[in-house]
């Protein structure tokens, strides 16, 4: 009877994910359009922040509690799900354009504070002044970003950017606000259904604390990421699928560890050493297989693929 009903909450926290996804990505392109923000930045801000909601909840709640040890494990684990995974699929699924400030902006930066994470973390933890570091990084990022695309709709006229043009509905801002908000919601709660019946399947056939932890609790909170991406880019908006990714990295970085840093020294093992450089290998991946066309492709997408296979084979051994 446990394992039914494990079956049956998976099965109701992945509907959940996909209509939630659905909604979100409506949502937030419905946002975009009537307030004159690029949809890259509402990728970067707005999505990338709900969609990381799991990790932030995991990470700064185990802070809160004293268990700052699974922080560092959390955010890397799924920084790398994030780039090899999520953007490898949802580039199978379509091929994904790259803007250029993602690719010679935020990418970059994406690489550098993952190393700047892996500096500060030398000594064996994170601890308040690396918090404050972080936090500070995190608000001037996020302040950059919204001045840019305030000043990209005053050199358009003060209205929409041209590719949006047309394309916003009609209506008062709250109603795609909040479906953006229940769909949001909806990918929090599946996400939370899904973590927790698989971990239980997993527990019921056997597989240890270890490798649950760095397959499906890591998978689990970045789901939400994946069917955002793979929805929008299914609906054709790339600039939310990859500015999401890159955006929730970034987040997860600089606002999850560096809060969580703020309430009680976080541990940073020599273990995770591989992971963080694991996970700045990806960006440069992400960046290289991008640099052509401005485009990420299926071809990029398999490697993607093929390149976290080899690094799930690595943590398995």
């Amino acid at each position: 009877m446990g394992m039914v009903f494990s079956l049956l909450l998976l099965v109701l926290g992945f509907v959940l994910l996909v209509k939630g996804a659905d909604r979100f990505v409506d949502g937030a392109s419905d946002i975009a359009g009537r307030l004159g923000i690029s949809q890259l930045v509402i990728g970067l801000t707005i999505v990338a922040m709900g969609t990381s909601a799991p990790e932030a909840a995991v990470s700064i709640t185990a802070a809160v509690k004293g268990n700052a040890d699974i922080t560092i494990g959390n955010i890397v684990g799924s920084n790398i799900l994030n780039i090899l995974i999520i953007l490898g699929l949802s580039s199978v699924v379509a091929p994904l354009a790259v803007s250029v400030h993602t690719l010679f902006r935020d990418i970059p930066f994406m690489i550098a504070i993952t190393m700047l994470l892996l500096f500060q973390g030398s000594g064996g933890n994170v601890g308040f002044g690396e918090g404050t570091v972080l936090t500070l990084l995190f608000l001037g990022y996020t302040g950059c970003l919204l001045w840019m695309s305030k000043k990209e709709s005053l050199q358009n006229g003060g209205g929409l950017a041209p590719e949006q043009k047309g394309t916003a509905r009609k209506g008062r801002l709250w109603q795609p606000l909040l479906n953006t908000l229940a769909g949001l919601a909806m990918i929090v709660l599946g996400s939370q259904l899904a973590v927790n019946a698989a971990t239980d399947l997993a527990r019921l056939f056997g597989m240890s604390e270890r490798f649950i932890g760095l397959t499906i609790v890591a998978l689990g909170t970045s789901l939400p990421e994946l069917f955002t991406s793979v929805a929008a880019a299914a609906k054709g908006n790339a600039d939310i699928a990859i500015g999401n990714i890159v955006g929730s990295n970034i987040f997860n970085i600089l606002f999850v560890v560096g809060v969580s840093a703020l309430i009680t020294p976080v541990p940073f093992s020599a273990q995770f050493h591989a992971d963080m450089w694991t996970a700045a290998a990806a960006g440069v991946m992400l960046f290289v297989c991008s640099i052509k066309g401005r485009k990420l492709g299926r071809p990029g997408g398999i490697a993607m693929l093929a390149g976290y296979a080899l690094y799930f084979v690595f943590i398995c051994l």
